[in-house]
Formats: C-alpha cells, sequence, structure tokens
C-alpha cells in the first residue's frame, strides 16, 4: 500500500461550529483552507461570522464566552482546538483584531517591542525585526518616539500589523484592516501585505471591502449568517456581479441572499 506524502494545509477549518454563552450559534458548519503561501479572503457584511471565525482559529474566543461546540481547527494538519493562543503565537499564527488595540500610553516603538518577545530573542534579532518593520512602514520609524494614542488611524494599524510581524509569524490573521481608514492608506497597508505575501507569509483577511481584497487575495469565502455562501479563486468571485451588488452596495434594497438563492434552486 502506497501511503500519501500530500503536504496537509497550513490551516484547514472543517464544519466549524461556535456558540456564544450557551445561547447563541454565530457560526455554523463553516470549512476553509488557506495554503501555505497564499492570501485567503473572508468577505461577508457586520454579523456575517468573520470576526468569531478568526477568534476561533486563534484561540480568542473564550474571552468573549465563546466555543466551539464542533469541528475543528488544524494548523499543518494537527488539531489546535486544545493549544493555548500564546503557543499558536509561537508556532507562528498571529491575530491582528478589529480596532488596531494598541497600547495608547506607550510609544510606537515600544509597541512594536512588545510583540517580539514571546519567543525571547536576542536583543540583536530584535533590532533587525524592528528594521524590517520599518522598512515596510516607514511612517512608523518617523514616528517611533510619538505614543502611540496620539498617532492616526492608519498609522495604529500600522502598529498593529507591524507588532504582530514582530513574533514572525507564518500566518497572519487580520480583521477589517481597512475599517475607517482613507483609501490612500488602505491602499498602503494592502501593498505591505502583498509585499509580505511574496516573502512567504500567508494571510486571512476578513474584510467587508470586497474590491480591495478580491484584488489581492487568491481565494476568497463568502460568508453569510453563519455560513460559506459562496467560495472560489478570488478572480473568479471578483468577476460575479452579484458579489458587488451584494456587498458593494450597488443592489440598494434588493440585496441578493446566496443562501436564499441557492435554497430556491433546490426547490
Amino acid at each position: 500500500m502506497t501511503m500519501s506524502t500530500q503536504t496537509p494545509p497550513l490551516l484547514q477549518v472543517d464544519r466549524l461550529e461556535v456558540l456564544y454563552g450557551n445561547a447563541i450559534l454565530a457560526v455554523r458548519g463553516v470549512s476553509i483552507e488557506v495554503q501555505a503561501g497564499s492570501i485567503v479572503a473572508l468577505l461577508g457584511a457586520n454579523g456575517a461570522g468573520k470576526t468569531t471565525t478568526l477568534k476561533a482559529i486563534s484561540r480568542l474566543l473564550q474571552a468573549e464566552r465563546g466555543e466551539v461546540v464542533a469541528g475543528d481547527v488544524r494548523i499543518d494538519g494537527q488539531s489546535v482546538l486544545d493549544t493555548a493562543p500564546d503557543e499558536l503565537v509561537r508556532r507562528g499564527v498571529v491575530q491582528v483584531l478589529e480596532g488596531r488595540r494598541c497600547f495608547a500610553h506607550l510609544s510606537v516603538e515600544e509597541n512594536l517591542l512588545l510583540g517580539g518577545h514571546v519567543k525571547s530573542p536576542s536583543g540583536k534579532v530584535l533590532g533587525e525585526r524592528l528594521a524590517d518593520v520599518y522598512a515596510l512602514f516607514p511612517r512608523l520609524k518617523t514616528r517611533r518616539a510619538s505614543l502611540a494614542g496620539y498617532t492616526s488611524g492608519g498609522e495604529q494599524q500600522m502598529v498593529a500589523i507591524g507588532r504582530a510581524l514582530m513574533a514572525q509569524p507564518r500566518l497572519v490573521l487580520l480583521d477589517e484592516p481597512s475599517m475607517g481608514l482613507a483609501p490612500l492608506v488602505v491602499q498602503e497597508i494592502f501593498e505591505a501585505i502583498r509585499a509580505l505575501n511574496q516573502q512567504g507569509v500567508s494571510f486571512v483577511l476578513a474584510e467587508q471591502n470586497a474590491r480591495m481584497a478580491l484584488s489581492h487575495a487568491h481565494h476568497a469565502y463568502v460568508l453569510e449568517t453563519g455560513r460559506v455562501a459562496i467560495s472560489g479563486s478570488a478572480q473568479a468571485l471578483s468577476a460575479k456581479t452579484d458579489i458587488h451588488d451584494f456587498y458593494l452596495g450597488a443592489g440598494g434594497d434588493h440585496r441578493i441572499s446566496f443562501i436564499d438563492d441557492r435554497l430556491r434552486r433546490r426547490a
């Protein structure tokens, strides 16, 4: 008998179900895959289940009384449902939470350095990582002594991403990186994501900005009411007019529900 030598996906979420407060089923049978070196977009409106899916992967649900009640999350083919969040970071999986979450009373550089102490690196290694972040986001070097709370929203997003990069992740889970930011800043951040991906970092992007996410992703999943409504290559989904109608507002008050449409077709 020949044994399979196929490498498992970097991330595999299999029929995931998440319950909040023993009452609210927020994610219902979600399955996604992320191959090493790829960018995967999770698209959907508020409440679709994007953030919950990311927090289930990063093991941050307990802080919000959430729990995985069915399914599995695997990294490199191994289940991580019993893995502590800090251990996941040491294994190269880092989440950048929605809303930046910078330490306002610390400087930009102090915020960045906090992300680099996971594996107790030497001062030289920390300095090299810091230089890499400043090369990626030059404006942070200019603002490195400023208190993070006095920087702009775009700069705070760069700080949050840079802090994650200080841990040298293989997989970054980015929750709404474009939220509340000016278009030019959004473009700068997504160009940085593309550059990092070319260096081998994988990403899961939870985004409402479908146009921007699809222009940078390799694959995408559209979530609706906690379920995967449609998935495919980013290029194929970008060409679908109904994606734009629903998520970019072109459909007005008569927005499409992919799940309802699928059920109608089966009837």
